[in-house]
């Protein structure tokens, strides 16, 4: 009805005009389907034919065209006759094809492969659950859309840089003004002037073509990475053996999960993918004074040597086998790479933050981070953004307004959390003066630098030095450090199961589930008894961070890898818990640096235990915790806070609300706490395990799991500064 009344109000709109244009395609077909639709326009013949042709998939007769004509939401990209033309004049320039039509193909595999190609790009389905996407759903600039397509490959909406309107997709398929957002009853069609082709080469494949010739604005990285004899690791994308496990059903969804009653459904993938983020060749140019056809890799390493900027990692290698990840020039090129492939939009993950509404303006307000284990020797990158960066970066490390030091009670009295303009002091050798400012990740448009879509990742322009420095390990390591359990799961970005918002209903979450009998995660091992759930539950007013968690069911048994930490020292491990549930569960904590040999940490976690109250299926009784809501007596609360630390718990965060930004800080709520599972001095360069056992009896019973905590003693224990509520 939303669309319909905004459709009315257009052509209201139009009428009134004097101006005379042909508004015929932005009328409300309600009565017909994008397939009637189609087929009335002679200038989708050719496309209207090859979705005729097409089967959905290989295991179903029933064609493309077909699919159009049901009930659904769909949003198409439908290529005009002369789009479909111009796609078979490039291949016939290429080589592909021995004339530009479909008489030119050798075979009838490579004529059905470019026939997918055209329709399987072109279509987005919404599924029951969200509506299709019209231009004003489009994502921002080289971002891409929340939904894969039928190929399973994420779009990009670029915009034109004066013209706003002028808007195509992955940069080469023009959307139609005219003919855009038509609405029909199972979707919206957008005519494009080409046909939507992402290219199907992997990371490894463009960068030995980049390396061949500049031009691509990533020539310098390119053999940098090849140096380092990454080109089989970046080039894989599928696990073919899930594949096969998941088409012949053999891997099966799990059962309705025990609270809300939805079946688990297994991913129909297991992808592979990597985040980049390189250096532009323009920054190099500067930086050694070289034109860059004649930078060597030798050239780089000259410089990076004579930095000194790796001195500080123990057992650093200076010779050149640079595949060694102890090598100096490894540990530069390993850490501009994440093993998982992050769309824009989801470098930094906006949704329940305090001050931030999803559901108006979308404006920015605290600053929101994760943090992500790199390649190579175990290192943590940080991403960020908020309302002062005026960008997204990497490794900011600005002083906050936490309401702490020189913003407590007795100076400044400033307690919103918003960046003051100020930065961390440099703690150690770094790349400049101003390093923690951090490094703005740059779209393509600004940097000039190649925007080709690549099958298993996603290249990001930076033109300042990434390196993970001494100043970045020690200006990382003196702050709290939370992260979501996702980010320790790449499978759960490769695989559009975190934060899939383009899937969600109000008021119940999506549910996931990882399978038991297949290592799907592999950072994860679970164990037989296991069922193991994923709710993304977006916009369906949970309180946890990020809007999400895991539910682990049964008599579970799973152990997880954690990050490693930037720097030596003594440490808190936390675990975020809430007990609005009445059928939590109670485990025992293991926690090491080796999968099998890892030390009990305590006396069971008990997640029936709330601040005020402890839940059971037979009702509500008091605890002992010590919860109390905050006061404006500052002293009080950090004595409530001291009392709880006693029993091994802590409040909530202030950082995120429930529902959404403008909601209730979760702080305020006395079921949702911090468990401080261990103490511990920990290690650098090093993964960490954590197990966790259910040791109560009973199929039905839930394991809570939202984000972690690394909190560094001069935070946890400072004497003159006690931590801040955010």
């Amino acid at each position: 009805m939303k669309r319909l009344f905004y459709s009315i109000i257009v052509l209201i709109l139009l009428a009134g005009c004097k101006e005379e244009i042909d508004t015929s395609a932005r009328y409300v077909f309600l009565q017909k389907t994008i397939s009637q639709y189609l087929e009335e326009k002679d200038y989708y013949s050719e496309y209207v034919r090859l979705l005729g042709e097409m089967p959905v998939s290989a295991y179903t007769e029933t064609t493309l065209k077909q699919l159009l004509s049901a009930r659904g939401h769909y949003t198409v990209f439908a290529p005009t006759n002369d789009a479909i033309q111009l796609y078979l004049d490039s291949l016939c320039r290429k080589g592909i094809i021995s004339e530009p039509s479909w008489d030119g193909f050798p075979d009838k595999n490579s004529l059905d492969s470019i026939k997918k190609v055209i329709v399987f790009n072109s279509i987005l389905d919404s599924g029951d659950q969200q509506e299709a996407f019209d231009i004003t759903d489009f994502p921002a600039h080289e971002h891409e859309f929340g939904l894969a397509n039928m190929n399973n490959r994420k779009l990009r909406v670029y915009y034109g840089q004066t013209d706003l309107d002028s808007i195509s997709i992955e940069g080469v398929a023009t959307i139609s003004k005219e003919n855009r957002g038509i609405l029909l009853s199972n979707g919206i069609i957008h005519q494009v002037e080409a046909v939507v082709a992402p290219s199907d080469g992997r990371l490894s494949d463009f960068m030995r073509q980049w390396s061949k010739k500049p031009g691509s604005g990533y020539y310098v990285m390119s053999k940098l990475i090849l140096a380092c004899g990454l080109e089989d690791t970046l080039n894989a994308y599928r696990d073919e053996e899930w594949e096969r496990l998941y088409q012949t059903r053999q891997v099966k969804d799990l059962p309705n999960h025990t609270s809300v009653g939805q079946v688990g459904t297994i991913p129909e993938h297991r992808y592979f993918g990597f985040t980049l983020f390189a250096e532009t060749d323009h920054f190099w140019e500067e930086t050694l004074g070289k034109a860059v056809e004649d930078i060597t890799v030798d050239d780089v390493c000259a410089y990076l040597q004579e930095s000194g900027l790796f001195d500080h990692v123990p057992g650093t290698l200076y010779d050149e086998n640079y595949k060694n990840e102890m090598n100096f020039l490894n540990q530069f090129v390993t850490y501009h790479i994440l093993p998982q492939r992050i769309g824009r939009e989801k470098l930094v993950i906006h949704y329940n933050e305090t001050g931030y509404s999803y559901g108006s303006s979308r404006t920015l307000s605290i600053p929101i981070m994760d943090y992500y284990q790199t390649m190579g020797l175990p290192r943590m990158i940080k991403t960020y953004e908020s309302l002062e960066s005026n960008g997204i970066y990497l490794n900011r490390f600005p002083i906050l307004r936490n309401g702490r030091g020189q913003f407590g009670p007795t100076k400044q009295n400033i307690n919103d959390y918003h960046e003051s303009g100020m930065f961390m002091r440099l703690k150690g050798s770094s790349t400049t003066p101003n390093e923690n400012e951090g490094i703005r990740i740059l779209t393509n448009t600004e940097a000039g630098t190649d925007a080709s879509s690549i099958a298993n990742a996603v290249v990001y322009p930076i033109e300042q030095l990434l390196v993970c420095t001494e100043n970045v390990c020690n200006t990382m390591s003196s702050q709290r450090i939370r992260f979501d359990a996702c980010c320790t799961m790449p499978e759960m970005m490769n695989n559009d199961i975190r934060q899939t918002r383009a899937y969600y209903t109000y008021g119940a979450p999506n549910v996931r589930a990882i399978p038991t009998n297949y290592p799907y995660l592999e950072g994860v091992e679970i164990r037989e008894g296991t069922k193991f759930y994923y709710l993304q539950a977006y916009m369906s007013g949970y309180h946890n961070l990020q809007g999400d968690e895991f539910n682990i069911i049964g008599q579970y048994d799973f152990t997880m890898k954690l990050p490693p930490v930037p720097r030596a020292g003594q440490y808190e491990v936390r675990f975020g818990v809430a007990t609005g549930s009445y059928v939590r569960s109670m485990a025992q904590v293991y926690f090491g640096t080796t999968r099998d040999k890892m030390t009990v940490t305590g006396i069971p976690m008990d997640l029936r235990i709330g601040g005020l109250e402890m839940r059971q299926p037979s009702g509500i009784t008091p605890s002992n915790v010590g919860w109390e809501a905050d006061t404006d007596d500052e002293e009080y609360n950090n004595q409530v806070t001291k009392a709880m630390r006693t029993k091994g718990f802590m409040k909530a965060p202030y950082a995120w609300c429930n529902a959404n930004g403008t909601g209730s800080p979760v702080r305020t709520f006395h079921y949702m706490s911090r468990r401080i599972i261990t103490s511990t001095y920990l290690e650098p360069y090093q993964n960490y395990y954590i197990r966790f056992q259910s040791v109560l009896e009973g199929e039905t019973k839930e394991f809570f799991m939202d984000y972690f905590e690394y909190v560094p003693k001069e935070v946890y224990d400072n004497p003159e500064e006690a931590e801040d509520i955010w």
